[in-house]
């Protein structure tokens, strides 16, 4: 055997990384990860993605972990590729996604001399991963071979863990660099042989005591809030309205919950409190006595401020990662327990709430806005108005998909236009470290790990930030929709405090860039079609398509916080009427 004790290592690691559960794997091409890379690329279980990009593969990466919710892992060369994996490693963190980052490295002699593609690779990413080892050089000794082993099989042991999260395994390698390939094609076959020793998942739950005193507590009381953030647990959304139904608390659901969509009853959801929170002071009639939150912090800003400012209202926060999420400082109870688990428990030991008064008030100002979003304007000056083109995309996306939502003004605008429905629509967005960055690589991602369609909305910085990505999606003839809202620069920020200083405004936040994105479109082969009214986007939405296709929707941002404030400002003034009723 050439090489021996490079190919008998790169063997045991490769089989072990798949006896444990990983199928995917997303390589950035270089020099010094030569061994894995062909040992990836050769085994017939393992489906290899090549992502040229590093920043672009480590979301392309995320995005894959999170649609699957499994361990996907990341290979790269020494150096600054390394470093470019960062941003998508922060959101991992943060997002609580389950990715496995391996970094080849120079062996000992060759750092901090001076050689070529030498950075100091030990912890790299600091506290953003949940376990990093420096892993040994190659050798084929039992010990050696059994040790890598372990590492392979702790690395997705740690990343599956409560809260999942990213793990770092650096690999200093030796020249030659190839290992012998003729007989890891004779040995690697569909039968691994490897212990498995996968990890399997336990929930945290509360003593019998202690859920028995929650429940006292809130039977005890009639007006109740349930405010939710981002969930991936596919048991969660029937165990939480259960829950709520049975004590008659309404649940304010982020969208990316995933509580507005699915075949569960939608009677206690409560999508439109962005608009409600906008526009009024909390009426005592809407105030609670206790606000139970699960999930991560929802998009919602006055969502947020309201949270902050309750300090007198009893707060918990329900987490089974055992996270601190209350960025409001306001939570009396954290307790660290499966979500689902919890609501399960509770619906058992609670008394029915025979008093809905406080729900069906909640409900009738919910829908007061909803009547009203049907009666937004389609365009305004020079350009659609985005809030319309929300609107208008719930009505035209099919019965089931995966729909990929931009930071910035997307999120916002699908928190506040749509509404909650029964098709079955999984959500997805960056809001772990709520970046712009590699946006258009975590959709593909999402879109290689689902036979489901795909759809991105995305703004038009956001587009221009990660055109790099686009790659993956020519390269892997993946089928995606991207909806590009176009407003020609950073919407967001006219609705900020910074939007009144106009002298330097244009320059420094709302950045126009005016890029003809079709010539994007033509570098890469795709279909593209620009809209410029409702009308044309439902059409281009009908036509049939696969592979990726580009939809420009031109929008017009200067104008538009007007047009929003003037909506909310209306439905506010419909509220105060029923609640002075």
């Amino acid at each position: 055997m050439k090489n021996k004790e490079l190919t008998q290592y790169v063997y045991t690691f490769v089989q072990q990384l798949i006896a444990s559960g990983v199928e995917e794997v997303v390589i950035s091409p270089g020099s010094r990860s030569t061994p894995l890379a062909l040992a990836i690329a050769e085994h017939p279980l393992l489906n290899a993605y090549i992502n040229i990009d590093e920043r672009s593969a480590g979301f392309f990466a995320l995005g894959m972990a999170k649609r699957k919710q499994k361990p996907v892992a990341l290979l790269c060369t020494s150096g600054t590729a390394a470093a470019n994996y960062y941003p998508a490693v922060i959101e991992a963190h943060y997002a609580r996604v389950p990715l496995i980052i391996l970094t080849a490295d120079r062996p000992h002699e060759l750092r901090d001399v001076g050689a070529p593609q030498a950075i100091n690779q030990i912890e790299l990413y600091g506290k953003y991963v949940k376990w990093f080892t420096d892993a040994p050089i190659p050798e084929d000794r039992p010990k050696i071979l059994h040790y890598i082993k372990r590492v392979v099989q702790r690395s997705v042991i740690e990343a599956m863990k409560f809260p999942k999260g990213p793990v770092h395994v650096n690999l200093p390698l030796r020249a030659p660099l190839v290992p012998d390939m003729e007989w890891l094609e004779e040995n690697f076959t569909s039968e691994v042989g490897y212990s498995v020793h996968n990890y399997v998942p336990s929930q945290s739950v509360l003593n019998e005591e202690t859920f028995r005193q929650l429940a006292n507590y809130i039977g005890s009381i009639n007006k109740g809030l349930i405010i939710c953030g981002e969930m991936h647990d596919i048991q969660f959304s029937h165990s939480i309205v259960t829950f709520a139904e049975k004590i008659g608390f309404p649940i304010l659901a982020d969208p990316l919950s995933q509580l507005r969509y699915g075949n569960h009853s939608k009677d206690v959801i409560i999508e439109n409190y962005d608009t409600i929170l906008k526009g009024i002071e909390m009426d005592e009639a809407l105030q609670p006595q206790l606000i139970i939150r699960f999930g991560a912090m929802p998009v919602s800003k006055p969502l947020w401020l309201y949270l902050q400012e309750q300090s007198q209202i009893v707060q918990w926060v329900v987490d089974h990662g055992g996270g601190w999420r209350d960025p409001s400082l306001a939570a009396d109870e954290h307790f660290i327990c499966s979500e689902s688990a919890f609501c399960e428990k509770m619906s058992e030991m609670v008394e029915i709430n025979t008093d809905k008064t406080f729900l069906r008030t909640w409900q009738q100002v919910n829908d007061i806005v909803k009547r009203n979003i049907e009666s937004i304007p389609s365009s305004q000056q020079n350009g659609l108005f985005e809030g319309r083109v929300y609107v208008e995309l719930q009505k035209m996306l099919p019965e089931k998909c995966n729909l990929v939502i931009g930071n910035s003004m997307p999120i916002r605008d699908v928190d506040t236009y749509f509404q909650s429905n029964n098709k079955h629509w999984r959500l997805f967005s960056n809001r772990g470290a709520n970046g712009i960055d590699g946006v258009v690589s975590t959709a593909l991602g999402i879109c290689a790990s689902s036979s489901d369609p795909t759809f991105l909305i995305i703004g038009d910085l956001s587009f221009y930030h990660d055109l790099n990505g686009l790659l993956a999606g020519k390269m892997y003839d993946l089928s995606l929709t991207i909806l590009l809202i176009n407003n020609n620069g950073g919407g967001i920020f006219s609705f900020l405090p910074q939007s009144s200083e106009e002298k330097h405004f244009e320059t420094l936040f709302g950045t126009p860039t005016d890029i003809d994105f079709e010539y994007a479109s033509k570098m890469y082969g795709f279909e593209y079609r620009k809209v410029e009214d409702t009308n044309q986007l439902h059409k281009y939405l009908q036509e049939p398509s696969s592979g990726i296709r580009i939809i420009e929707i031109v929008t017009n941002r200067h104008g538009r916080v007007e047009i929003q404030r003037n909506f909310t400002q209306f439905v506010s003034q419909e509220i105060r009427k029923e609640l002075n009723r």
